[in-house]
């Protein structure tokens, strides 16, 4: 594997606690989606992919790893193209602002991304988010400083799975594809660091994903993201502190 410079991470299950800050959000989305019918949300939610048995959403489920973009044509396949966009837009301003507001990190997280930042990695977030709400999310956790940029599904062509993310950052840091670790929860990450030609493809279990579902896509599995200053020094032989 190539020498590792630059890192993207996809920010919900990997930075954040996706169902701790998402599934009071989720719920809202549904229930706005649904006019306050309790029934018909709780038919989108389990579109969408929440298990109401486990009271988790499913791994690579369209909520756990789309764009609201994906949302909107789930639960409204028949609107117009105008009145999808202000269905998109609606769901933007809720999941910016909300997500934002409620966005909890996940445990040892803010130490370890400010280790790899004290150790020089260009990092970069490629979510599946508004751009907006990956922005406000990274301010609100006190984080923003620490990343180079922030690519929601809008701030590119093609989204996750595509690799159109990792060209971005590339373009961003003058960096190669095979100096890029990607690091994420759901197999999109995975599917867009392989489609990019990343060097490294990291699977975390802090989110969604499960490891059956990530290894046959991951060079790693790790427990979280707090794990990968010491899994990316070992590879490098640099002190772990």
């Amino acid at each position: 594997m190539a020498d590792i410079k630059g890192i993207l991470f996809d920010k919900d299950g990997t930075l954040v606690d996706f169902n701790a800050t998402w599934l009071g959000i989720a719920d809202f989305m549904a229930m706005d989606a649904a006019e306050g019918d309790r029934w018909k949300a709780d038919r989108l939610l389990a579109a969408a992919g929440f298990d109401f048995v486990t009271k988790r959403f499913k791994p690579d489920s369209i909520f756990a790893s789309g764009s609201n973009m994906d949302v909107v044509e789930l639960w409204f396949p028949r609107l117009s193209d105008e009145d999808q966009l202000h269905a998109v837009s609606r769901f933007n301003e809720i999941t910016s602002a909300q997500g934002s507001a409620m966005a909890v990190a996940l445990p040892g997280i803010v130490d370890s991304l400010r280790t790899l930042h004290n150790r020089s990695y260009r990092m970069g977030v490629a979510t599946n988010d508004s751009t907006s709400g990956a922005e406000k999310t990274l301010a609100t956790l006190g984080i923003a400083q620490l990343f180079d940029a922030a690519f929601g599904y809008d701030a590119v062509a093609n989204s996750k799975p595509a690799p159109d993310t990792v060209v971005a950052f590339c373009d961003l840091t003058g960096l190669k594809a095979s100096e890029i670790a990607m690091v994420g929860d759901n197999r999109h990450d995975l599917e867009m660091a392989r489609a990019g030609g990343c060097g490294l493809a990291v699977g975390v279990l802090s989110g969604t994903g499960t490891r059956d579902s990530l290894a046959p896509m991951a060079d790693v599995v790790l427990d979280s993201v707090a794990d990968l200053p010491d899994f990316l020094a070992a590879r490098v032989n640099v002190p772990a502190g």
